[in-house]
């Protein structure tokens, strides 16, 4: 199929993660299947990972460093991540070593087979969470799970960010997302009102063991109710606009 032609895109957004970035090298090397790149992508020059990149990168030519120049944050820094992707398969990843890459062959898998959008998912069956703060933990697996049983949306994770997107798709959709990590939730509501084909895998999540995360649950709550309302409401919406 023309869509596995393309290399896989790994995109990397990066906050002072020097003592975990020499760790998720590691696994990449072990666990993505050939071809791939990596795109880290940082916001500002002292970050710590930035000198650990580049020490890194000058033995791997698959490693690529892009500096996100539309507005520090991690929306922003995947927006320009995706900029600088190719067409084809995009993969989403921490660099806090949350994310389990053995999954990345079998979400390569659903795309290949035609899902625009792959979601890796802590609360279906065989997916599992592992630590993180209780209040993050509980609201994200509410708003999964009521989306997936109330509207029929195709994931029971609507907030993970570790997913695989078809890029074209993205550019499609027009990201809108400029702060926090509700990109994830706004581009599977966007492509699900749609009627693309959405799939998803288990996978396991880990709190992060070194570093800081940068997730503000307060400040990106109502980003992050806007679209779940959007998914809520749009598919209704999108059938009645339809049926008239």
């Amino acid at each position: 199929m023309e869509q596995a032609a393309t290399p896989l895109s790994v995109i990397v957004p990066v906050y002072n993660e020097d003592e975990n970035f020499p760790r998720l090298i590691d696994s990449i090397d072990q666990r993505l299947p050939q071809p791939f790149r990596v795109l880290v992508v940082y916001d500002f020059d002292e970050d710590t990972t930035v000198p650990v990149a580049r020490e890194l990168a000058t033995t791997r030519p698959y490693l690529s460093l892009v500096k996100n120049d539309l507005g520090r944050g991690p929306a922003n820094a995947i927006r320009a991540g995706f900029q600088a992707a190719d067409n084809g398969p995009a993969l989403v990843i921490m660099a806090d070593l949350s994310d389990d890459l053995n999954d990345v062959a079998p979400m390569l898998e659903l795309y290949q087979s035609g899902c625009r959008i792959v979601c890796a998912s802590r609360y279906m069956q065989g997916g599992k969470q592992i630590g993180g703060p209780l209040l993050k933990r509980t609201l994200s697996r509410l708003a999964g799970l009521s989306l997936y049983y109330l509207v029929g949306f195709p994931t029971h994770d609507a907030t993970n960010n570790f997913r695989l997107y078809d890029a074209a798709l993205v550019n499609e959709l027009q990201i809108e997302s400029e702060q926090g990590f509700e990109i994830a939730l706004e581009l599977t509501a966007k492509a699900f009102v749609r009627g693309e084909q959405i799939g998803e895998i288990p996978t396991t999540w880990k709190d992060r063991d070194a570093g800081e995360s940068r997730f503000q649950l307060f400040r990106w709550l109502p980003k992050y109710f806007r679209w779940y309302r959007y998914a809520l409401c749009g598919r209704w919406f999108a059938r009645k606009n339809n049926a008239d």
